[in-house]
């Protein structure tokens, strides 16, 4: 049985949900993000603490198939970009549908239509996110940063960042505050 779960995003959220279900004497195959798979069905009772649980940290279980795929999508792009390996010639459409095994047009449609944005402004947004995380980091050159992006050059990331944030991303380092958003918030 799977069990999808909202608003995971990272490592430690994997570690968080597994908490949980050791702590309700479930019985877990496998844990990534936004799902956990059981090794059989849990009570209603269960179900329900389950529920209760994740909401405390944050979480939240999507019972919706709409939403379902929606989540899947998320943490496909937010794994992608975390890997700091995007080609210059990567396309998103072509990404998600070879992984999905689904059209392009109508995971576009659900994603839109479940999150009042398009998929290509969230890839666009989680990008910048990263962009942030590593202009702060300064382990990396603007340069190298527009190549593990998928960017075609350093021009088309800084005219990017600056329409999403205002900024331009030297501007941005120079920020004493740095408004960075969550993952799960964008």
């Amino acid at each position: 049985m799977k069990i999808y779960i909202k608003n995971m995003v990272c490592g430690r959220c994997i570690t968080a949900v597994s908490d949980i279900f050791d702590k309700i004497n479930v019985d877990v195959k496998s844990i990534n993000l936004g799902e956990a798979e059981i090794a059989s069905e849990i009570s209603e009772g269960k179900l329900l603490l389950l529920e209760k649980l994740l909401e405390e940290i944050g979480f939240e279980r999507i019972k919706d198939s709409s939403r379902q795929m929606v989540e899947k999508i998320k943490n496909l792009i937010i794994t992608k970009i975390r890997e700091l390996d995007i080609e210059e010639d990567f396309l998103l459409s072509e990404f998600l549908s070879n992984i999905l095994h689904k059209d392009y047009s109508a995971l576009s449609k659900t994603f839109s239509q479940n999150e009042n944005i398009t998929l290509e402004q969230f890839f666009i947004l989680q990008k910048i996110e990263k962009v942030k995380e590593l202009l702060l980091y300064n382990e990396f050159t603007l340069t190298e940063i527009a190549g593990k992006l998928g960017y075609k050059s350093v021009q088309h990331l800084s005219s990017q960042f600056r329409s999403s944030t205002g900024f331009t991303p030297t501007e941005f380092k120079k920020l004493k505050v740095h408004n960075r958003k969550p993952l799960d918030q964008i």
